[in-house]
């Protein structure tokens, strides 16, 4: 049974996991912090509401789709850990952005920045797992990728709890999110401090040239074509981004979720997003256990389908939820209701099925591949998962401006779920 504990002692290794930890921790800290202040301090309109939420999600996740091809290109050309660099400092000044977005209260700033992030966290994205196969054995790749995604999660719970904390009321009922402001500067300092320590990763010597190409329609489709043509990362990828697709409608539609469908505040909103990342976290590092080090999709199919099934027992218990009472409920009373427990636990089911699905998938497409193509490959991946993505939240803002609800919209997640067990199993079949 492999133990991937003692990667986190290593120089290798450590430098690489905190840089993402802190980029995941302050991407999630400054999206919460501007989620709740525009819901709970800006609009007042359900409908309103809903839709910014897809509509910021779906800006986060456009530079995946437009400049994915560029980051692969570059990061399998240059030295990964140069490029680290030169992405966490363009976070400083991103965030620089974001925090006078948070304190003025202007909505176009706060989209802009966290468009900006999302071009950020494209360029460093092939680098968080195309990195690995060069500074790990071959037999602990899926720890690492296991601890990376744990890492990711456990940023993403600390940076939803900080950034839905640091959002205050003050006495007149307004919010104000200027402690949020400081935190996302300050946690963007210490992401560059911690990149600074990411040992050399220079292109393989041995890898055989390619011609770069800056030409991002072109650059994508060649990308993307010379990937999905080979059966087993075509299913991989397609597979991977099934579950990004059902995590993008998931995570745009908790905070209206709570607050309309649940009659909870944020603090509630809150918890529902920690407790998904606690689970994603214990399923990343639980399919390691599972799978003793081997990379294999044999639990995939499994893992969709339970996803499935406790998105539809959410479904279930927010359908039949008592409607909102005169005031939004707070976390006590929320917890203090019948049921409430069994919907905390229906999100974390969800939520460590997702880890154990998605973790092997990714340690398959950097381990199948010659290591002077991993970041492409993954970059290849992420023009499919935020394609896919932004399909999703496109068609979860229509359905939501046609009257569909928050709750209904589970459903898509649901049925999402069945292929992506489908895709599971046929990659187990060729695979395995």
């Amino acid at each position: 049974m492999q133990n991937s504990m003692h990667l986190l002692r290593t120089r290798r290794f450590v430098p690489i996991f905190l840089t993402q930890f802190l980029g995941a921790f302050n991407d999630n800290l400054f999206r919460t912090a501007m989620v709740m202040l525009v819901i709970y301090g800006i609009y007042r309109d359900p409908q309103q509401e809903a839709t910014f939420s897809a509509i910021a999600g779906g800006l986060f996740i456009l530079p995946f789709f437009v400049l994915s091809a560029l980051a692969g290109q570059l990061a399998d050309e240059r030295d990964k850990a140069a490029i680290v660099r030169i992405v966490k400092t363009a976070e400083i000044l991103i965030m620089l952005v974001g925090a006078a977005g948070l304190l003025l209260q202007n909505v176009p700033a706060l989209l802009f920045a966290l468009c900006a992030m999302g071009i950020h966290s494209t360029f460093f994205g092939p680098i968080k797992y195309a990195i690995l196969p060069q500074h790990l054995r071959g037999d602990e790749v899926l720890a690492g990728t296991g601890l990376v995604e744990a890492g990711t999660y456990i940023g993403i719970l600390g940076g939803t709890l900080l950034g839905g904390v640091l959002v205050l009321q003050n006495p007149d009922g307004s919010f104000h999110a200027k402690w949020a402001a400081v935190a996302v500067i300050a946690v963007a300092i210490v992401g560059r401090i911690t990149g600074h320590f990411v040992p050399p990763a220079p292109p393989d010597p041995d890898a055989p040239p390619f011609h770069f190409d800056w030409h991002i329609v072109r650059a994508s489709i060649r990308l993307v074509s010379a990937t999905l043509h080979i059966p087993r990362l075509f299913l991989a990828i397609i597979a991977i981004s099934f579950f990004w697709a059902m995590g993008a409608v998931l995570a745009a539609q908790f905070p209206p979720l709570v607050k309309n469908a649940l009659g909870a505040d944020q603090t509630v909103a809150t918890l529902f997003l920690a407790t998904f990342s606690v689970g994603v976290a214990l399923g990343s590092v639980a399919i390691n256990r599972l799978l003793g080090g081997e990379v294999s999709a044999k639990f995939a199919p499994a893992a969709a389908i339970a996803m499935g099934l406790f998105v539809l027992d959410l479904y279930r218990r927010v359908r039949v939820w008592p409607g909102e009472g005169p005031e939004l409920r707070d976390l006590s009373t929320f917890l203090a209701m019948d049921g409430s427990w069994l919907i905390v636990f229906d999100l974390l089911g969800v939520a460590i099925a997702g880890g154990m699905f998605v973790v092997p998938l990714y340690a398959f497409l950097t381990t199948t591949v010659p290591k002077s193509e991993t970041a492409r490959t993954i970059a290849a991946n992420n023009i499919v998962n935020s394609g896919l993505m932004v399909f999703a939240t496109l068609v979860l803002t229509g359905a939501v401006m046609m009257g569909v609800t928050v709750a209904d919209s589970l459903l898509i997640v649901a049925a999402a779920s069945t292929l992506a067990a489908w895709l599971g199993w046929k990659l187990h079949l060729a695979c395995d």
